[in-house]
């Protein structure tokens, strides 16, 4: 194991470990290697950090040139949320899709091939899965992410993830815990509240959480969320009620514990990132996740020094920092135990079969079954409605079928039309308008995203069905909207293999 810096104490050492900043750009900036050397043990990675496998696995290898048992972590969910390929969009299907097939071993079988090319590049703790129930589906940052919305189905299938990601050789995160499904608020942007009987958060939110304790996973994620039934004055981030007493004491968890990104708005806009961190190592979380957004030296600097003032004036006990930062050094050794799965060609497929699988195709009513539709010859206009990416999937990862259409109908157009500003019917009947006049006489393809959300949608789907009835909808978001149009495709997830399970059907491509 690399020797620390010998002029770093014990207590700034544990402050350090016990951090899992950011950093921009694809090589390790100078004061990151000297934090290593320092005692920080984790570092996470974003779309920002990576440019290709190759790229990523000398990043990964010149951390661990200064320290090499650093945990490398990252917010690889594949499906809507990806890294890995932030700029093509991912090779394998989100949980939603993986949830709609409702096929145990599929979802170990993918999870297991993308810990592989984790690994293969040097990562060995994804952020991953959420085993949040889809308990509302307004949900705006959870929907695709989560399996779905029975408990059941969620459970069995986080546990699976779990199993074949760690098979792997990279430890899973399950996220967020006690459940972030049932809210209609954003925690990047402001603090939820879910106010739910204790039973039913035990009987729905909790079951996934269980199953995936039962399953071995290695870490357990936090979420920014407020639950009054558990603890009224305190998000579960920072309630010793929810983390030492419910998932350390009830649940028997003894893994590591990750907070969610400390400057997400539900933190940092209430008590700040530095007070934050505390209150949440106090609580009983591990490890601090922050650099989304903040990811700079100045800002470990601050949150180091905030825990190690916290313990010099008696506010956090220098045991439970020791503690938190003895679980980062076990996590660690585990890590760095594990080794590499080789290389697994039969594998290489296993996203895109699963997204064909997760495809579910529905002819409007009165033309019959699918089977009777006729796969399109020429060239469509693709006309996407597209709504505000929530920050979890980010506006840089591109979604949709056209890429896909392109290559399999050369010739294809396509537009993308938002809601703009004005009343939602309106704005939509604009953005409807737009499709049609920019459509002409090609056959339109309309591709949307969670429509039940987004009354504008709607609206634009009502305008474009209205004179153009043969329009194609595929949905790639959670299909809770009732299927329309002379076929409807629901591809549940917008993964780059979605795409392409759509446009196979779209354009007659079958033999698979």
């Amino acid at each position: 194991m690399t020797t620390l810096a010998s002029g770093t104490d014990t207590l700034t050492r544990d402050a350090l470990t016990v951090l899992q900043p950011g950093f921009t750009g694809t090589t390790a900036p100078d004061w990151l290697l000297r934090r290593l050397g320092e005692g920080l043990a984790s570092v996470g990675l974003f779309g920002r950090n990576i440019a290709s496998p190759g790229q990523l696995a000398a990043l990964t290898a010149q951390l661990r040139a200064e320290r090499d048992d650093v945990l490398v972590a990252i917010d690889e969910e594949g499906g809507d949320v990806t890294r890995l390929e932030v700029r093509s969009g991912s090779s394998f299907p989100g949980n939603h899709a993986l949830g709609a097939v409702d096929d145990v071993e599929l979802t170990h079988q993918v999870a297991h091939e993308l810990g592989r090319r984790l690994a293969a590049c040097g990562v060995n703790l994804n952020w991953a899965p959420s085993a949040d129930v889809n308990s509302d589906p307004r949900n705006p940052v959870i929907g695709v992410r989560s399996f779905g919305a029975d408990t059941a189905l969620a459970a069995r299938h986080t546990a699976a993830y779990v199993t074949g990601l760690q098979s792997a050789g990279v430890a899973a995160c399950t996220k967020h815990f006690p459940g972030h499904g049932d809210t209609a608020v954003d925690s990047h942007h402001a603090l939820p509240r879910i106010d739910i009987s204790a039973d039913v958060l035990a009987e729905r939110e909790l079951s996934p959480f269980r199953a995936a304790i039962a399953a071995g996973t290695r870490a357990v994620m936090s979420a920014h969320i407020l639950v009054p039934a558990l603890d009224p004055d305190r998000p579960a981030t920072l309630s010793r009620r929810i983390l030492t007493g419910l998932l350390r004491g009830e649940l028997g968890y003894d893994g590591l514990i990750v907070t969610d990104g400390m400057e997400m708005r539900a933190i940092a806009g209430t008590y700040g990132i530095e007070r934050g961190s505390v209150l949440a190592i106090a609580a009983g979380a591990d490890a601090i996740c922050v650099g989304g957004g903040l990811a700079d030296d100045a800002t470990v600097l601050r949150l180091r020094d905030a825990l190690v003032g916290a313990v010099r004036a008696g506010e956090l006990a220098e045991e439970r920092l020791a503690e938190a930062a003895d679980r980062v050094r076990a996590l660690a050794r585990w890590a760095g135990t594990t080794g590499r799965p080789a290389e697994d060609t039969q594998g290489s497929e296993v996203g895109l079969h699963a997204a064909r699988r997760a495809l579910t195709v529905t002819a409007a009513p009165g033309l019959g079954s699918p089977d009777a539709f006729e796969p399109l010859t020429e060239p469509p206009y693709v006309a996407a409605l597209t709504p505000v990416a929530n920050i979890a999937v980010g506006d840089e990862t591109p979604w949709g079928v056209a890429a896909e259409l392109v290559h399999l109908l050369p010739g294809t157009v396509t537009g993308s039309f938002s809601a703009g500003d004005g009343p939602e019917n309106e704005a939509g009947e604009n953005a409807g308008r737009a499709a049609l006049q920019a459509a002409g006489p090609r056959r339109i393809v309309a591709v949307v995203r969670d429509e039940h959300r987004h009354p504008w949608m709607a609206s634009a789907l009502d305008t474009l069905l209205a004179a153009r009835p043969d329009t194609i909808v595929v949905e790639m978001g959670v299909p809770q909207a009732v299927p329309r149009g002379a076929l409807h495709l629901a591809t549940h997830g917008a993964a780059r293999v979605c795409g392409r399970a759509a446009a196979e059907v779209i354009a007659g491509i079958t033999g698979w």
